[in-house]
């Protein structure tokens, strides 16, 4: 790790000069039955990818253990925290399948568990009973500090090149210096005294052997501040504790607060949880992914149009494989395969490519009937932006599944894919219709040619053998290209130069619908001889 104060090594290395610091209470043993794992989202964002990630981890982790997962917010940051962002979080948890046994409710439907309530501003009487406790015992104090003596002294520190720490100025106040201080209308905040040249231990499931030295970690930490509403590092030790976590799986970006949660633990003289550190998610640069650079909220890609099994098996072999070339994997076989000490200690790329990829995977195992309804509302958004003149219904959806299933990579390409089928019209551009080995001239033979031909077909039955046949004994009679021709009446009838299967899109548009965009596409021909250079 890049801070010379933290070190990793392999069990049986050598030994820190600092001695280890060892767990006050005697190793906890979890049976199988006590496995218990959360994941604590802040709703101060919406749900995020490395968020989705970490709670999919837990969940798979308990599912396949038999054990119990819970969901708690850590809504103490109320200046960030919204009720939006709330709700955006457990909405994109429920989307993705991921139900907790132990949570809060959503809209009517009330809390479960015997551990709640389960957002940390209900259980604020709870911190404040731990810090009363922590200060008793003298492990915290209270420190009156003022933000601009803090200011001074990081510089100072940052001009004499020393590591930015609480310099421990109010760590050892006589009764009556707090008793000025307190006159003075200064308020104080909590803070927990960290010990110095410890170099504190664990086993991380995922990442091996784990010392950090204490000098490392900044000095004595504020847990509750001058207002009184307790801080990350107190209450997520707190919560951990009193709802009996028996695994602390997290992203790597947490590996370094991890002893002071263990020197907290210590503390409140409650067991130590096993702790895995998932590995980051990676731009394909392979920097850590933000939103400045990627897309990270979840709901984003719901309304892309992937779909929750796509997405969650996506999630799932970020930084974790099941060792076979198996890629498409439901839930079930997710859980079933699951296991933490296969899970990767090197980055995880996101590669957005894999994921429509896999997605495309996802949405041929759809039944027709499903696959329609999940179309429908983004069907209704190319209706409502005025990219169709009119709502298909079942029937013409269901007709159009043979080209539509095999081909749609997201949900929401669907108005890409065969929105041309339902307009009114096309407006197909020249340039685009005149191949390149032809002129204005003879792609109007061609189509004109290719008019009567279709006409003929369409006396008898309207299939995509049937227009077929005669078009390609067409070119042959004509010494055409096939491609030349088929391209001019690929862009005749639907505008485009890339769509389904011309002779499926032909027969979904009717026979009615080709020849009148045939004879539009000519029309705009006509006059316009001039060979292309």
């Amino acid at each position: 790790m890049p801070d010379s104060g933290h070190r990793r090594r392999c069990a049986g290395g050598s030994r820190a000069r600092a001695p280890v610091a060892r767990p006050a209470v005697a190793p906890y043993t979890y049976r199988m039955t006590d496995i218990r794992v959360r994941i604590a989202p802040s709703p101060t964002g919406p749900l995020h990818l490395g968020t989705a990630r970490t709670a999919l981890f837990n969940f798979l982790f308990a599912r396949h253990t038999g054990g119990t997962f819970i969901f708690r917010l850590e809504d103490t940051d109320q200046a960030r925290s919204t009720e939006a962002f709330e709700l955006d979080i457990l909405e994109g948890m429920q989307w993705l399948g991921i139900r907790w046994d132990e949570g809060p409710g959503i809209g009517d439907e009330p809390e479960r568990g015997a551990y709640g309530p389960y957002r940390q501003m209900q259980r604020l009487p709870r911190y404040a009973e731990a810090a009363a406790k922590l200060l008793a015992e003298d492990k915290a104090y209270y420190c009156y500090c003022s933000p601009e003596e803090l200011e001074a002294e990081r510089h100072r520190q940052e001009a004499a090149r020393e590591p930015s720490r609480y310099n421990g100025r109010c760590a050892h106040l006589a009764a009556a210096e707090r008793a000025a201080f307190d006159a003075e209308g200064r308020r104080p905040v909590i803070r927990f005294r960290i010990p110095e040249r410890r170099v504190i231990a664990f086993d991380d499931i995922v990442r091996g052997h784990v010392e950090i030295d204490t000098n490392a970690l900044g000095g004595d930490l504020v847990i509750v501040r001058s207002d009184g509403t307790p801080l990350y590092h107190f209450t997520v030790a707190v919560d951990d504790a009193a709802m009996a976590i028996s695994h602390v799986i997290r992203g790597e970006d947490h590996l370094s607060n991890t002893p002071k949660h263990i020197l907290l633990f210590e503390a409140l003289g409650v067991p130590i949880p096993q702790f895995a550190h998932l590995p980051l998610i990676l731009n394909p640069d392979r920097t850590k992914m933000s939103k400045r650079k990627s897309q990270t909220a979840v709901a984003a890609y719901r309304a892309e149009g992937f779909i929750p099994e796509a997405f969650v098996n996506y999630l799932a072999l970020l930084g974790w494989s099941t060792g076979t070339e198996e890629e498409v994997l439901s839930e079930a076989e997710l859980i079933e395969r699951f296991n933490l000490s296969t899970v990767n200690s090197a980055g995880a790329v996101f590669d957005r490519e894999r994921l429509i990829w896999l997605n495309g995977q996802w949405i041929r195992r759809l039944a027709a009937d499903d696959l329609i309804d999940r179309l429908r509302p983004y069907v209704a958004g190319e209706l409502a932006a005025g990219r169709i003149d009119w709502l298909p219904t079942d029937d013409e959806m269901h007709a159009l599944m043979p080209i539509i299933q095999e081909r749609l990579p997201t949900l929401a390409s669907i108005g890409d894919l065969i929105g041309f089928i339902f307009r009114n019209d096309v407006d197909a551009d020249v340039a685009l219709l005149v191949p390149k080995r032809w002129d204005a001239a003879t792609t109007a033979t061609g189509l004109e040619a290719a008019r009567a031909t279709i006409a003929e077909t369409g006396k008898g039955s309207w299939d995509a053998h049937g227009l077929e046949e005669p078009l390609r004994r067409l070119v042959e009679d004509r010494g055409w290209k096939a491609g030349d021709l088929f391209m001019a009446i690929r862009v005749a009838v639907t505008g485009r130069t890339a769509t389904p299967p011309l002779f499926d899109t032909m027969v979904a548009l009717g026979c009615g619908r080709t020849l009148a965009r045939l004879d539009r596409a000519i029309e705009k021909l006509a006059g316009q001889a001039t060979p292309n250079p």
